[in-house]
């Protein structure tokens, strides 16, 4: 199995010892996730460098790609593209979060009132990724939209979701984070079991400068209808436009109030 795929043992698709998995199938997904933000084109030696396959591994899987609309190819460049059925996949996923649908009023008004980011996500192995986000008109913003990634270990986004899996679930995912980021461990760590600390005491969590030092933010989880699902809400921005007084004081508590509105039917289910 390749580096990557290897990798994956930590982010829910190894399937080593599961005679279930289909490595094909997982192999043909790394080519689609070996596009990046701002990287509209790859060769098949982009690609193979990426995933740790082989060349003619990668022919036949970019080959397949293409032929199921998921690549474009351009014979001037000898350079693929993702295609619109990746598009129409991750259209039909974002239109069918019955989450964001409930939040998107609730955000909306926030973001509005108080001239703020708001963003809810969900975790994608060891990453964030943005389902929906509004902004204030007076908003000086980050260039995070639907679909930018962020870390899982730095972030209010990414701490609001680690704090509130299951015990070993969590663990596994610090292991993970270990093993690939070993420099950064010792603070991702602190940053986790402070988290888990701010949710008891206050209901949202904090990250004020430990993902980009710019950048202040507060994070609540945010669980499903049927409580299968759990995602991340946030409010943030850049520290020279948001105190950290304001999202302690003001915004902290408005920020949990939509996320016990939006997981309501599970909280109460669980007095």
């Amino acid at each position: 199995m390749t580096r990557r795929l290897r990798e994956a043992a930590a982010q829910d698709l190894s399937g080593s010892q599961d005679r279930q998995f289909v490595t094909s199938l997982a192999r043909g997904l790394e080519v689609l996730r070996a596009f990046g933000p701002g990287e509209a084109t790859l060769g098949n030696q982009d690609i193979a460098e990426r995933t740790g396959l082989s060349k003619p591994t990668i022919s036949r899987l970019t080959h397949t790609l293409l032929d199921l609309g998921y690549l474009t190819y351009s014979a001037r460049n000898g350079r693929y593209q993702l295609g619109p059925g990746v598009l129409a996949l991750g259209y039909a996923m974002i239109a069918g979060l019955e989450v964001r649908q409930r939040a998107r009023p609730m955000i909306e008004d926030l973001a509005a009132s108080a001239n703020v980011t708001i963003a809810i996500g969900e975790r994608d192995r060891l990453n964030v990724v943005y389902l929906d986000c509004c902004r204030g008109t007076q908003t000086v913003a980050l260039s995070l939209n639907v679909g930018s990634r962020i870390p899982l270990g730095t972030t209010a986004l990414g701490r609001a979701i680690l704090a509130k899996l299951p015990d070993g679930e969590r663990e596994y995912l610090l292991r993970a984070m270990r093993e690939r980021m070993p420099e950064d461990f010792q603070k991702i760590e602190r940053g986790v079991d402070r988290a888990i600390r701010e949710l008891d005491t206050q209901g949202f969590c904090t990250s004020f400068g430990d993902w980009r030092e710019d950048v202040n933010a507060i994070g609540v989880p945010v669980f499903s209808l049927d409580g299968e699902r759990l995602f991340g809400l946030i409010c943030g921005g850049p520290s020279f436009n948001l105190s950290t007084d304001t999202l302690m004081e003001d915004l902290g508590p408005r920020l949990v109030k939509i996320a016990q509105d939006l997981s309501a039917p599970r909280e109460m289910a669980a007095t």
